[in-house]
């Protein structure tokens, strides 16, 4: 292994101090972020905010500081749902209804995978996965499923936010010091009294973490009323909701018709197959989260069809890379950090995919796009961070949307019936490190 020389140092040191072009990047650096120094306005007259295509949404929506954008996006999807039925200009579904369900549920779900694991050693990679990251905010479309169809939804003046559901850093530090405490815990009394000692150690586990959500969410609604008023300033009334019994008369089966396409273009996931991913999943017996992957071209295609239908879409993609929150812009071309600092954050998709360069982390909604000849040109996107960017809203460029989007849900309709065959075949099980089982937070 060889070591840096400072000799090696020295001279690269005084190369440096008689080039112009570093001078400049360093007086641009230390007085700005090095995103908003990279960033090039050459492309401006591209970023307008004019699409052929362009769904009309309701007010966007804020996560604030929690990782529940795939909760706030697949909400939105069901809010555009009830409201379209109800006819209502403005409504939103309780986020945090969902997210004290799931939280819940992942740490069964986490329990019982560490339960299967209790007799590996202790430095097993599959076992060190588990509770190195534990359980946080972030989630699939098929875990908002499985909690919305055991639980329901409900309005959210229903269930309305507290200071823990919008700020989640602590609850989730205290859960996972737990979790990684049972982990322990549960090999000496497996030793001392045996499984069913564990099991019961479990119970106690889930049954002191529930009391700790509502004591930091609030009390889950039992009954409650659904009350509002429509585009034509009709007031309506409807009494006796269960969260349940909401979920059931105003989306039910409906959301049994949608499905989650990838694109993810590595020689390991063969392009028309299905996939899931060892130990992901919130709901102990729900749905395997399921992928179907698609090149771009027909994960575009799909989007696109839905849309054209007048019905956003949720989907997932990286954004650690060339985002302006204030022109509200996703365009790898607006940002230039070769010339800058000669650095160059670009690589195959596939490539970046295998070597943890890049893979989804966050989910929003497309609910627009612009097409030239058939072509997407731009896509406008619907974020749940506030008012950030215009309004709420995003640009994402065609070509950010290519490299960096790697998942989209869409009704089963669009798909021909080989590509909906393979999405219900027995999927093909990844690796629990794979990055497609990555969580959008």
């Amino acid at each position: 292994m060889n070591a840096i020389k400072k000799e090696h140092l020295d001279e690269l040191l005084k190369v440096y101090k008689e080039d112009r072009a570093s001078t400049i990047a360093r007086h641009a650096v230390s007085n700005t972020d090095i995103a908003s120094a990279a960033f090039s306005r050459d492309t401006s007259k591209e970023m307008d905010f004019n699409f052929s295509v362009d769904v009309k949404t309701m007010s966007v929506t804020n996560q604030k500081a929690s990782g529940r954008c795939w909760i706030f996006a697949a909400t939105n999807v069901l809010r555009e749902m009830i409201a379209k039925e109800c006819n209502m200009k403005e409504f939103e579904l309780s986020q945090s209804f969902v997210a004290f369900y799931d939280k819940l549920e992942k740490l069964n779900y986490t329990l019982e995978a560490l339960i299967e694991l209790i007799d590996v050693d202790y430095d097993d990679r599959t076992l060190q996965f588990l509770v190195q990251n534990g359980i946080g905010d972030g989630g699939q479309w098929d875990m908002f499923v499985n909690v919305v169809k055991k639980y329901g939804v409900c309005p959210k003046n229903a269930y309305i936010e507290t200071f823990t559901s919008s700020n989640t850093r602590y609850i989730n530090q205290l859960v996972n010091a737990e979790l990684r405490r049972f982990a322990s815990e549960s090999r000496q009394v497996l030793k001392e009294k045996g499984l069913e000692a564990v099991r019961e150690l479990k119970e106690s586990y889930v049954d002191r973490f529930y009391r700790a959500l509502v004591s930091c969410y609030g009390l889950p609604p039992e009954q409650f009323d659904f009350e509002y008023v429509d585009k034509d300033d009709k007031y309506h009334l409807e009494k006796g909701f269960t969260p349940k019994s909401f979920f059931d008369k105003f989306v039910g089966s409906k959301i049994d018709e949608y499905v989650s396409i990838i694109n993810a273009p590595t020689k390991s996931k063969p392009f028309g197959k299905s996939y899931t991913v060892k130990y992901l999943g919130n709901v102990a017996g729900g749905k395997p989260v399921t992928h179907l992957n698609v090149e771009m071209s027909r994960l575009k295609e799909l989007v696109i069809a839905q849309l054209k239908d007048n019905q956003i879409v949720w989907f997932g993609s990286d954004v650690s890379f060339y985002r302006d929150s204030n022109l509200g812009v996703w365009d790898n071309n607006s940002f230039d950090f070769k010339s800058l600092l000669d650095l160059d954050v670009k690589m195959d998709k596939g490539e970046a995919l295998d070597f943890r360069c890049s893979q989804m982390n966050h989910a929003m909604c497309i609910t627009g796009v612009n097409l030239v000849d058939g072509v997407p040109t731009k896509w406008k996107i619907e974020n749940s961070w506030g008012e950030t960017g215009r309004k709420g809203f995003y640009m994402m460029s065609a070509s950010f949307f290519d490299l960096y989007t790697f998942q989209a849900v869409v009704n089963k309709k669009y798909l021909t019936a080989e590509e909906l065959k393979a999405y219900e075949a027995k999927p093909i099980e990844l690796k629990p490190w794979d990055p497609m089982g990555s969580l959008a937070d």
